[in-house]
């Protein structure tokens, strides 16, 4: 997890006149001030401050002006900053506290609780319904991780621009079938105008894809992982045709073993125009019969389904060979950018915690940490916008 956070400064000569009554209902424009006042200030720098007080001329009630970094609160927006930096780099909230008071400021692990989840509500964008930045892509991203929210599962869904990594949204989702991800990528898809979905290789998500109407990307490592692990459960079965069904279908084990190890070369270097090739395997045991209730598949049976899914697969593992987008755009044909993703604003703080206690509360944080890392290259997070 990498993380670049700029601190709220605390300026006590800084005081802004008001250019409006704050009262709701008033809306007068024109004050005069009415008294200075000693502010009694927690901060790493100032015991206290001055505040100006000042009258509305329309409504002749009187209210306050802080300096910058100061609120109507005790600690200034420094200290909850610091508060909210502390928890983001892996502290609990007590171990928070903690290190705030032997920096000479006191603030108890229920207000740095408060700092924290008050900061995560103002994170702009990073929801369904707000992409962050109003960003647009036309590779989109999208994966799923669960984390333990009072002893339940709770699935999160990440999406990101597949072409830069920053991260688009996170939601917290009610399931992981087929049409809880439709409705949940859908406006994300139609907000940044994608037109290729970049995934893992589940079956729900290509249902999705074919449902928004997108091109799709199913991650090539992945493919190449489950495939290979495949073949080395098959291998060996298939060199001994225990159960006779290769032989029922007039194949040699050595041409399974072929076939096979063709397949690995295949995944392996993933030219679209193979898919013939896989074609031809398939057809070579379409003969092998379904097993009947109760029955486990023979060999040739689960050939003839692994080169079936890999060949209705090909287009789109091989998407990525071929792909460009309006502006020359290309991708890798990986989804590390969602990965990515889980793994430094999801589950890198997670580790450290035994679960969260709220929904909301797993959500928000990961949404901070998102937005945090989502400027990592833009000069820093600035926390003065979420904290007040």
């Amino acid at each position: 997890m990498r993380l670049q956070l700029i601190l709220p400064h605390v300026v006590p000569q800084e005081i802004h006149p008001p250019t409006v009554c704050p009262y709701k209902g008033c809306g007068g424009q024109l004050s005069r001030l009415h008294q200075v006042v000693e502010k009694p200030l927690r901060d790493t720098r100032y015991p206290e401050v001055e505040a100006q007080r000042y009258e509305c001329l329309r409504c002749g009630r009187t209210f306050r002006v802080c300096p910058q970094g100061v609120s109507k609160a005790q600690a200034s927006l420094r200290v909850k900053g610091l508060a909210v930096l502390l928890y983001l780099l892996g502290l609990s909230y007590g171990a928070a506290s903690l290190a705030l008071e032997a920096l000479g400021v006191y603030l108890c692990k229920s207000r740095v609780y408060d700092a924290v989840q008050a900061a995560a509500e103002r994170v702009p964008g990073l929801k369904r319904e707000q992409v962050f930045g109003g960003l647009q892509t036309p590779a989109l991203g999208g994966d799923l991780t669960s984390v333990k929210v009072s002893g339940q599962w709770l699935t999160s869904g990440v999406t990101v621009d597949d072409l830069s990594g920053l991260v688009l949204t996170i939601d917290g989702l009610r399931g992981e079938d087929a049409e809880t991800l439709r409705r949940w990528m859908e406006g994300v898809a139609e907000a940044v105008e994608a037109q290729i979905l970049v995934t893992d290789d589940a079956d729900a998500l290509k249902t999705v894809a074919d449902a928004l109407g997108l091109d799709q990307q199913v991650c090539k490592s992945h493919v190449k992982r489950n495939t290979e692990a495949l073949i080395e459960t098959l291998r060996p079965e298939a060199m001994s045709d225990t159960d006779g069904s290769l032989a029922a279908i007039g194949t040699v084990p050595e041409q399974a073993l072929a076939d096979l190890k063709r397949l690995e070369e295949l995944v392996r270097t993933r030219r679209p125009e193979d898919v013939d090739e896989l074609a031809d395997m398939h057809l070579r045991y379409i003969g092998a019969a379904p097993p009947g209730a109760g029955e486990k598949a023979s060999v040739a049976y689960r050939l003839r389904l692994l080169f079936l899914d890999r060949w209705n697969l090909w287009s789109r593992l091989t998407r990525y060979r071929t792909w460009q987008g309006p502006q020359g755009e290309t991708i890798d044909g990986t989804n590390n950018g969602s990965e990515r993703a889980i793994g430094w604003w999801v589950k890198e703080r997670y580790r450290t915690m035994r679960g969260y206690k709220r929904v909301k509360s797993a959500v928000n944080v990961s949404r901070l940490l998102a937005w945090c890392g989502n400027h990592l290259g833009r000069g820093g997070a600035d926390l003065s916008l979420l904290v007040a």
